[in-house]
């Protein structure tokens, strides 16, 4: 990938970086000191430094996590799927983006009034009406008919994991005139490696679809673009389950079943850490461009410190097992929300190249999480445990039944 040239001139403003101890979160011990700041004619930043093998070569950006009112108003299209964990993105990208003054068209994949836009994110959209954006549904292969005559300074596309969903946004982006494409990709294709986290410029799996994606985007010859890498995420709206998955059997007196030995690392953030990563690179389309960004906060979490954390944020306590999904004849992935591995990737080119910082405090978050699924009433659904059951029967571990 090629270097940033200077950027331009931006005002914004930075947000605390919230930094909680806690003996289950542990901070990167790869991350590298803060890029430190030089000065130039109309404050333009020129300054470039060689990083490890690993990384790219970038340059160093003035330090801010969110745009600035002043920041030059454009008009964004978001590409936004209907269901799974990336939807919130997109309406937490368009909220932030439309609190700055920018224009911004929502287009959720689907019919407005199907089924699943009867769950959030999908159910705050008037928040975004009411802010000023527009949201349209249809299907994004025929994204020029949906929009009409609209054009746009910027695309997200915040839905396609293969060539077959995204080409037809990027290729009706590029002939209409956009000069900036961004893409929601995966941290999921980075190779297996043992040495974690997972940094810009690891190999990736060939023939991911996500990859497949970069490569034509890449291709394409946006006046900008660049590609962001999430993980997994945290925050209101989300519709996908995760942490609920574990309050479903703390609150329930249930045992928490644990794939392996429960010390395997992974990373969640905050939805609000993502969109303020894509809102910088919309401010600065120089510095973000031909880059890719791993969106991911930089605090990795044990499976074992997510349980205690969850009790904590619910204020009990949780019984942990640990077991091997060969030996009890379960499929992991079918029994736990998260990979049954180290899945771990560091955002060090969004803190060099953006300045960014991560407002991810999974402590609160999890509260925040915890107060949302009360207020629906899923503490008190009823909900089956059946692999759970076929787990702790193998282990002959007895469950308290509920009268």
């Amino acid at each position: 990938m090629s270097s940033a040239n200077s950027a331009t001139p931006l005002a914004v403003a930075s947000l605390p970086c919230q930094r909680p101890s806690s003996f289950f979160v542990f901070p990167s011990p790869f991350s590298p000191p803060q890029t430190p700041l030089s000065c130039r004619k109309f404050l333009c930043l020129s300054l470039s430094r060689l990083v490890s093998s690993r990384s790219r070569v970038v340059a160093g950006a003035a330090p801010a996590t969110a745009l600035s009112s002043e920041t030059e108003k454009k008009r964004v299209l978001i590409i936004n799927t209907d269901s799974g964990g990336h939807a919130v993105i997109g309406f937490y990208f368009a909220r932030e983006l439309l609190g700055a003054g920018h224009e911004v068209t929502i287009l959720t994949v689907g019919d407005e009034g199907s089924d699943k836009m009867k769950k959030p994110p999908f159910t705050r959209f008037s928040e975004l009406v009411s802010a000023g954006g527009r949201t349209v549904w249809g299907s994004p292969a025929d994204v020029g008919k949906v929009v009409g005559s609209a054009t746009f300074d910027v695309v997200l596309d915040n839905n396609g994991k293969d060539l077959d969903a995204v080409k037809p946004v990027a290729d009706w982006a590029k002939s209409s005139g956009a000069e900036q494409f961004l893409f929601i990709s995966s941290a999921g294709i980075y190779k297996t490696t043992d040495e974690i986290p997972h940094v810009e410029g690891d190999p990736v799996k060939d023939d991911a679809g996500h990859a497949a994606v970069e490569r034509y985007i890449a291709d394409l010859s946006f006046g900008s673009w660049a590609i962001f890498r999430p993980q997994y995420m945290i925050g209101s709206g989300n519709n996908k389950d995760c942490e609920e998955w574990f309050f479903d059997r703390i609150v329930r007196g249930r045992p928490v079943p644990i794939p392996g030995s429960g010390m395997q690392l992974t990373n969640i953030s905050h939805v609000r850490d993502l969109s303020s990563m894509l809102s910088l690179a919309v401010a600065d389309p120089i510095a973000s461009s031909q880059k890719i960004f791993n969106c991911v906060s930089d605090r990795a979490v044990t499976f074992n410190g997510l349980v205690k954390l969850c009790a904590q944020a619910a204020g009990l306590e949780a019984k942990i097992i640990h077991y091997d999904p060969k030996s009890v004849g379960v499929d992991a992935r079918k029994a736990f929300p998260f990979r049954n591995m180290h899945f771990y990737a560091e955002p060090r080119a969004a803190k060099e190249i953006l300045g960014w910082s991560s407002t991810t405090n999974l402590p609160e978050d999890l509260k925040e999480r915890f107060d949302e699924y009360v207020s629906i009433g899923r503490d008190k659904k009823q909900i089956q445990f059946d692999i759970d059951d076929k787990i702790l029967e193998s282990l002959k571990v007895a469950v308290a039944v509920a009268v």
